[in-house]
């Protein structure tokens, strides 16, 4: 039986541990080749031996999405290997302090943007004309609540997620009457090295893990996908519209 997401390429960001490596297994599984990026090698060797277990190919791509003209290099390898991109999971991010915002340095609040937004723009920048040569090319971005609850002191990790975003729906609307569609995935707290760092005495056992949140990634990359500029809530099991402030 042919799989749902056979012959499609998945680039997934951030795919050496966590919900980035839980979502290229998940896509593998459903048929697709993944190209993982992620500063770690080691993890990204582990993701290798994870898909092959499960009959999938992968491409190994160690990249600080930092480096934006690694990330232009990286298009223009997909575009000679390829010509195409039919996924695009925006999964890699980082937290950066706990902290007043007084307390925060302007580098630390930089280096936060860097690779929660800026690495994003670039990736959008880069893989727009991929995307687009895909018969239904689909993006997923993955935000968190604090960007809409404007959590006190992760200001720096709000204001990126807020920022992103911004970005990925302003994507969506102009590309709205493309074949490609737009997403923001919301997965709530997880059982993630992220969540234990800011939430240390929490048990890890009461969240869910990357596994089951990756699941739910899935739907939004196939390409019988319509909805675009739209929020899917992990915790709430709902695909959400933004609206202004009342």
């Amino acid at each position: 039986m042919t799989k749902p997401l056979a012959n499609r390429i998945a680039l997934v960001t951030g795919a050496s541990r966590g919900i980035g490596f839980a979502t290229a297994i998940a896509l593998a599984k459903a048929g697709a080749h993944i190209v993982a990026t992620a500063r770690t090698q080691g993890g990204l060797e582990e993701l290798d031996d994870e898909i092959r277990k499960e009959g999938g190919s992968a491409t190994l791509v160690p990249l600080n999405l930092t480096d934006s003209d690694g990330i232009a290099r990286l298009g223009a390898g997909l575009h000679e290997r390829y010509g195409k991109l039919d996924i695009l999971v925006g999964n890699a991010g980082v937290l950066g302090p706990s902290s007043p915002i007084g307390h925060i340095e302007l580098k630390t609040f930089n280096d936060v943007m860097a690779v929660n937004v800026s690495a994003n723009f670039q990736l959008i920048r880069c893989m727009e004309p991929l995307l687009r040569q895909s018969d239904a090319g689909r993006a997923v971005f993955i935000t968190s609540g604090a960007a809409n609850k404007a959590t006190a002191y992760v200001s720096p990790y709000a204001a990126s997620k807020a920022a992103l975003e911004t970005l990925a729906r302003a994507w969506a609307q102009e590309t709205a009457n493309t074949k490609l569609r737009v997403n923001l995935f919301n997965p709530g707290p997880v059982r993630t090295r992220m969540r234990a760092t800011l939430m240390p005495g929490e048990d890890p056992a009461t969240l869910d893990t990357p596994e089951q949140v990756a699941e739910f990634i899935v739907p939004l990359c196939a390409p019988d996908w319509t909805e675009t500029g739209k929020f899917y809530d992990y915790k709430t099991r709902t695909l959400m519209s933004f609206r202004a402030p009342a």
